[in-house]
């Protein structure tokens, strides 16, 4: 199908809307059986239709509700947040047929584990609040400071300085409550990381005019990050025969270093830590990148990805043809739904759906975060496109 048609099918769909106040036509309790048959498996041979992955976030009660921006006290308000989270629920219902966030109070005190400090603790990062979202700021400056740096993780016993004061007593207390202690299966990208601690510019200059310290750098992450997982593991009882598998990487900054650095300073890291903790052909290995990275897909391809959440620029056959068995969410670009493009929502999504058709895994969902701005009216838009035009059957 060319561009022209796609375009098309896309204004009819929305001047369809536009005729019906705004609400696209949905079967709605079809949608939803048949959303529940996909998402078991995107790659089922017998699934009626491509899978939805876009099911909004707490970003998006302020234009919907028409409620001032205030991010911290969404965060740190669990009384506010329930309660915009029941109007904007009481909206989506009728939309979208769903109650899409969460109205679960929060969890009983005397239930939850302690903080436990993570990567950036153990490299002097500290993790400030600025412009509303929370920001990594730099612990080295220079080669010189970054040795140093080096130095002090390298001396420091990871299990001491990652569990609080009183830990043993209260995993003890809370593990006869049939409570299971944090696990580690998730982390910032080396390259992000690696940047947020020591600077873009530093990194990449260190990698090309220090490779030797740049190596020193990458193989203290990877080695610390294995030592947080095993510690972590152990005080949740598990052994490395009995651990839950599967890892999931956010390395948006991973886009900065061209193949052969990325070769040299991330891969090793996910290599490593996907051995440990996805080693068998099923398990678990996630990356989102939501940046410009389709130069990477060769390197990553070799890490037999799972599922991904690629940047908006990256296309789904570009993906595919490196990774084949790795399920894919996205290719929407999040500004395309937070700026309520309602021909460009559907457009990309025939775009990405004809891409996808022949060996299917695609979940349709934005390619990044999904931001204010984003509608309900246009997710009720997307279910209309994939019931009309996303069905395999």
């Amino acid at each position: 199908m060319t561009k022209a048609e796609h375009a098309a099918l896309a204004k009819a769909l929305v001047s369809e809307a536009h005729a019906h106040g705004g609400l696209a036509p949905v079967d709605l309790q079809r949608f939803w059986d048949d959303q529940q048959a996909a998402q078991a498996d995107p790659f089922g041979a017998a699934i009626p239709q491509v899978p939805l992955g876009m099911q909004m976030s707490g970003e998006c009660v302020y234009a919907e509700l028409g409620v001032p921006e205030d991010y911290w006290r969404y965060d740190h308000d669990a009384e506010w947040r329930l309660k915009l989270n029941k109007a904007y629920n009481d909206r989506a219902e009728p939309i979208v047929g769903r109650r899409l966030l969460s109205e679960a109070p929060p969890p009983d005190p005397s239930r939850v584990y302690p903080a436990t400090q993570g990567l950036p603790d153990v490299f002097e990062a500290k993790n400030v609040w600025n412009n509303g979202s929370w920001w990594l700021e730099q612990s080295a400056h220079d080669p010189d400071e970054l040795e140093r740096l080096l130095d002090r993780v390298d001396r420091r016993d990871i299990r001491s300085f990652i569990l609080p004061a009183g830990w043993d007593a209260e995993n003890k207390r809370l593990q006869a409550l049939g409570v299971k202690g944090p696990l580690y299966r998730g982390q910032r990208g080396p390259v992000t990381f690696a940047t947020s601690i020591y600077g873009p510019e530093n990194l990449i200059f260190l990698i090309l005019d220090r490779p030797e310290l740049a190596g020193r750098l990458r193989d203290t992450i990877l080695r610390v990050m294995l030592e947080i997982g095993r510690v972590l593991d152990e005080e949740a009882g598990y052994t490395p025969e009995t651990a839950p598998h599967g890892f999931g990487f956010a390395d948006d900054n991973c886009a900065l270093l061209n193949r052969e650095m990325y070769e040299f300073f991330g891969y090793p890291v996910l290599k490593g830590i996907f051995e440990r903790y996805s080693p068998n052909p099923g398990d678990s290995r996630f990356q989102h990148s939501d940046s410009a990275m389709a130069h990477l897909l060769p390197v990553l391809g070799r890490l037999g990805m799972t599922g991904v959440n690629f940047g908006p620029t990256v296309t789904v056959s570009e993906i595919r043809a490196h990774m084949p068995k790795a399920v894919i969410y996205g290719q929407l670009a999040p500004f395309t739904l937070s700026r309520n493009d309602e021909e460009g929502i559907v457009r990309e999504f025939l775009r990405d759906f004809e891409q996808a058709r022949a060996a299917r895994g695609l979940v349709f969902a934005t390619a990044g975060s999904i931001n204010n701005g984003s509608r309900l009216t246009a997710m009720r838009l997307l279910m209309a496109a994939i019931q009309r035009h996303g069905r395999y059957a």
